[in-house]
C-alpha cells in the first residue's frame, strides 16, 4: 500500500485498523515538521498537543483483545529509516528543556529517577510507529496492528508518556510562572541517584525559555 493510498475513500473509516493508523500517521508527519524547525517557536506546545493525541491511540490499542498476526513469523521489512538526524534536530531545538528526569518503572521500589531526553524519547517513538505503518502500506494490517500494540507495551508507550509528563511539565511551569529547575551539564549515559540529581539540578526561572519555546512573552 503506497503513501497515496493510505487513507483512500475505499477504506472505511470507522475500521480500527484506519483509525490508528490516521492517528500514527499524523504523529509521524507533524512530529518530522516540527524537528525541520521552521516554527521553533510553537515546538513545545505543539509536541505536547502530538504526543497526548499519539496516547489516545496507544490508549485504544492497550484496551483492545491481544492482536494475533496472521503469520507466524514478521516478514522482513528491510534496514529501518535512520532517525539521528531528526533527534539532533530536536535536540538542537529543545536544547534548554531537553533533559529531564524519570522514574522508569513506578511500581518498582525506591527507583532513583534517571536522566532522559525528549529529544530521544520522540526519535525511538517514531521508530516504532514507522515500523508498523511499514506493515500497513505494504497491506499486512494486522500485522501493523499487532506491532503497534506489541510496542506500545514493550516500548513506545511508556516512552511517550514520559515525554508527555515533560513536555506538559514545561508548559505547566511557563504558565504558573513557577521556577524551573534545569539539569545543568547532567547527561542521558549518567545513572545517578536522587541526591546526585538533586546537586546537579541548577535553578533557572521559566521567562528564561518562555520566549524562545513560544509559550509566552516575556515582559
Amino acid at each position: 500500500m503506497s503513501d497515496a493510498t493510505l487513507h483512500a475513500t475505499s477504506q472505511d473509516p470507522d475500521d480500527f485498523v484506519v483509525q490508528i493508523a490516521d492517528q500514527v500517521e499524523s504523529f509521524l508527519v507533524a512530529v518530522t515538521e516540527v524537528a525541520k524547525g521552521d516554527e521553533p517557536d510553537s515546538a513545545v506546545p505543539f509536541l505536547l498537543l502530538e504526543v497526548s493525541q499519539l496516547l489516545l491511540a496507544g490508549g485504544r490499542l492497550g484496551a483492545h483483545e491481544d492482536i494475533v498476526p496472521d503469520e507466524r513469523y514478521e516478514p522482513d521489512l528491510g534496514p529501518e529509516p535512520d532517525v539521528d538526524e531528526l533527534r539532533e534536530r530536536l535536540a538542537v531545538m529543545l536544547e534548554p528543556v531537553d533533559v529531564y528526569s524519570e522514574v522508569f518503572d513506578p511500581y518498582e521500589p525506591r527507583k532513583a529517577p534517571v536522566p532522559a531526553r525528549i529529544s530521544d524519547d520522540l526519535a525511538d517513538v517514531i521508530t516504532d510507529l514507522r515500523h508498523g505503518m511499514a506493515h500497513y502500506r505494504a497491506g499486512r494490517t494486522t500485522e501493523a496492528l499487532w506491532w503497534w500494540q506489541f510496542s506500545y507495551f514493550s516500548n513506545w508507550g511508556s516512552t511517550a508518556s514520559a515525554a508527555l509528563r515533560a513536555l506538559q511539565s514545561i508548559v505547566a511551569h511557563v504558565r504558573l510562572n513557577q521556577p524551573l529547575e534545569e539539569l545543568n551539564g547532567l547527561d542521558t549515559d549518567q545513572d545517578l541517584g536522587e541526591d546526585a540529581l538533586a546537586e546537579e539540578a541548577g535553578r533557572v526561572m521559566a521567562e528564561e525559555i518562555a520566549e524562545p519555546l513560544g509559550l509566552r512573552k516575556v515582559t
